[in-house]
């Protein structure tokens, strides 16, 4: 433990900065991996364990149009629209098999689409690592900030994730599609009675939510080592958010994000030996407390 150095943090504006801005990064990041994760289980009662490698198709698309395009505007969108597309054959051609079936069987589906993908990417791309680097779009003076050092790329994918967020928000709530997802949550037969064919709406939920890991990957890709099996360590902290957040719950999920981005932030100042066990601490506790998550639906 080092309190000592996270006490001079907080009272140190450049320090204050710099850690509330890789803060927000990382919880923007596992936001848009989260929020895909959570409207899939939320709309088709799924538990989607291999979200993580389409996290990691994001990336490494991102990386390969970037070599072929060399804008990252354009190889972001193009990884987005890459996954998504994987995510609705993924649906139609393998989960929408096992609706309905054993949770058991859904993971055993997912884990095998995993294995498939690593070893997809170490045959394309190779085992080793791959960088994208900085995209010439954004190499420019970083901004300072109350005597920290921002990067612009940093603020764009800040910006980026929340615009994301609340367009998403927006969809879900306030459109005829969101009405329509959201009543199949809740009763898809009855949905399916009216004469609308769910099982579209139920593909098209799929690929939304993968098109947003699609996105997290593009965002990491300048940042962050590509390597087969990226995907899974995120993986497992987007399910950590989806549990405090509550299965289901955008706005949880958004909470979430925030909560384990700081934690990993300045717990990696003053814990840095036990951030990954507070935020399983987190996670335990609101279990125990609160089985349903800070704003999830209690199950009758």
């Amino acid at each position: 433990m080092e309190i000592d150095a996270l006490a001079r943090c907080f009272g140190t504006a450049s320090c204050l900065v710099t850690q509330l801005t890789s803060g927000l990064i990382i919880g923007m990041l596992l936001f848009l991996i989260a929020s895909g994760v959570t409207l899939i289980f939320g709309v088709l009662n799924i538990i989607n364990f291999a979200h993580g490698s389409l996290y990691m198709a994001g990336a490494y698309a991102a990386w390969t149009l970037y070599q072929v395009t060399g804008s990252y505007f354009l190889s972001a969108a193009g990884a987005a629209a890459v996954v998504g597309i994987l995510g609705v054959l993924f649906e139609r051609l393998l989960m929408s098999r096992v609706y309905g079936s054993n949770v058991l069987m859904q993971l055993l589906v997912c884990y095998a689409v995993v294995l498939i993908c690593d070893d997809l990417v170490k045959i394309l791309w190779g085992p080793s690592y791959l960088s994208m680097g900085m995209p010439k779009e954004f190499r420019l003076p970083p901004y300072r900030i109350f005597g920290g050092v921002v990067p612009p790329f940093y603020l764009f994918m800040i910006v980026t994730a929340m615009a994301i967020g609340i367009v998403l928000w927006l969809v879900i709530t306030r459109t005829r599609f969101g009405k329509i997802v959201r009543a199949a949550a809740i009763n898809g037969p009855m949905v399916s009675a009216l004469g609308i064919r769910v099982n579209l709406y139920y593909a098209a939920v799929f690929g939304l939510g993968s098109a947003l890991a699609g996105v997290a990957g593009a965002l990491a890709a300048p940042v962050r080592s590509l390597t087969p099996g990226m995907g899974f360590s995120i993986l497992i902290e987007s399910f950590i958010v989806t549990v405090i957040g509550g299965m289901g719950s955008i706005g949880g999920a958004f909470l979430a994000s925030i909560i384990l981005g700081m934690t990993r932030a300045f717990g990696s100042v003053g814990f840095p030996l036990f951030v990954d066990g507070v935020m399983f601490l987190m996670m335990a506790l609101v279990l125990i407390f609160k089985p349903s998550g800070l704003f999830g639906r209690a199950q009758g």
